[in-house]
């Protein structure tokens, strides 16, 4: 590792553990558990080996490591001050998201080894998006939770890491039919779980792909005909949706019924002002679903607007990063993957940080890195896997490259 790469690390790792550190202390004085002191040396640690050790083993983007990282530690944080059990539980579906990410980078770095498995991964995909159906619970409206072995999860996290790659490796060969098939029989299933936020992400993103894959401005206007047409049809008929576009319109309608989780929302990001009311003094707790679906607005209450505008921007730079990957690709598969995963992150990011400052209606998905939930923590860096699986085969190409002008000086 040069020089100039260890003081990268240095300034991308030390604010975030001293950070994580002074807010562990900071819980551990208020009420002295000693919980909370325990986690103000586990959390720095691992933040520490996540976003500076990993990286020596296994190479990755680590601006990208670090911002993920952080996020994730933060809302593990978040979660403990709210519900220790589940910060706990939190904290474990972040370490078997690593595996996951490593375990993603690596399927990137030998795709062209194991590519022949893709039609296996859509016949399995599907199966898994079937289950809800016949095996599912209902939550918020949408049957889309499966328990199997004491374990729950939602097959639709699961899905997003497949739909990235099939369609990606796909619409490279210039498989287009065969990518809207398998995408479409993905959303004619999340429509039956009746899973619609899930759904506006899968169709955003086969057809972000299949435009950028193609460039027909006629598929363009037709999806986005087709999305409009969509809406309309799930509008119609889910009841649940429409008590959702019946509280963006006027949250004040039913502050005390069906708004009272979008109100109270609100009320404790005001409440927050610029600088928080304090790690720890906050009311959040009182948001229904605050864990999952407001865990921004536990971060916004407790921290403050800067704090909060500072999250937005590190959602911003995952992004930017993403497509700065995507651009320096050697290949399309890896252009459209790389490209697939970035947005993936930053509509999910749009779509529920809009909800719950009620710009848009509230949607089911959760935050990527904060929300607590095992299938979603896990999916999320799966997806940064495969992009830091690009970015490894950047760093790959422009090393041969390198290699190949020192032997060319040198004949």
């Amino acid at each position: 590792m040069t020089d100039a790469m260890k003081q990268q690390n240095k300034w991308l790792t030390l604010p975030g553990m001293l950070f994580f550190f002074s807010a562990y202390l900071l819980l551990g004085f208020k009420s002295f558990d000693w919980q909370a002191f325990m986690m103000a040396v586990l959390v720095p640690l691992v933040f520490f080996m996540a976003s500076a050790i990993l990286p020596r083993l296994i190479p990755a983007d680590r601006v990208l490591l670090a911002l993920v990282n952080f996020l994730c530690g933060l809302g593990i944080l978040v979660l403990f001050r709210l519900n220790p059990e589940r910060g706990f539980g939190q904290a474990t579906n972040y370490l078997v998201g690593l595996v996951g990410m490593i375990g993603c980078l690596l399927v990137v770095r030998f795709w062209p080894q194991i590519k022949w498995t893709m039609p296996l991964i859509v016949v399995v995909s599907i199966g898994l998006m079937a289950l809800p159906l016949l095996i599912g619970t209902v939550k918020n409206g949408a049957r889309a939770w499966v328990r199997i072995a004491g374990v729950n999860f939602q097959p639709s996290e699961i899905i997003k890491v497949a739909l990235l790659l099939s369609c990606a490796f796909m619409l490279s060969r210039r498989m287009v039919l065969p990518a809207l098939a398998f995408a479409g029989i993905c959303l004619g299933l999340l429509f039956l779980q009746k899973d619609l936020g899930t759904a506006l992400l899968y169709y955003a993103i086969t057809l972000i792909l299949v435009y950028v894959s193609t460039g027909s401005l006629s598929f363009l206007a037709l999806g986005t005909l087709g999305a409009g047409a969509g809406a309309v049809v799930g509008y119609t008929m889910n009841t649940y949706v429409q008590n959702r576009v019946r509280i963006w319109q006027n949250p004040w309608e039913d502050p005390y019924g069906i708004s009272y989780q979008v109100v109270q929302s609100m009320v404790a990001m005001v409440n927050g002002g610029p600088w928080g009311t304090g790690l720890g003094l906050g009311t959040a707790s009182v948001i229904p679903e605050v864990e999952t679906d407001f865990i921004f607005a536990a971060v916004f209450h407790e921290f403050g607007l800067i704090f909060g505008m500072c999250v937005i921007l590190m959602y911003l730079m995952i992004f930017l990063r993403g497509v700065g990957v995507a651009r320096r690709a050697r290949s399309r598969f890896h252009t459209l993957l790389a490209l697939g995963c970035s947005c993936f992150i930053a509509i999910q990011t749009f779509v529920i940080i809009g909800g719950n400052i009620n710009l848009i209606p509230l949607t089911g998905v959760t935050l990527p890195f904060l929300s607590y939930g095992g299938t979603s923590m896990v999916s999320s860096l799966c997806i940064m896997g495969l992009l830091q699986g690009v970015a490894n085969a950047n760093e790959r190409g422009l090393e041969e490259d390198q290699l190949i002008a020192m032997l060319g000086e040198d004949s």
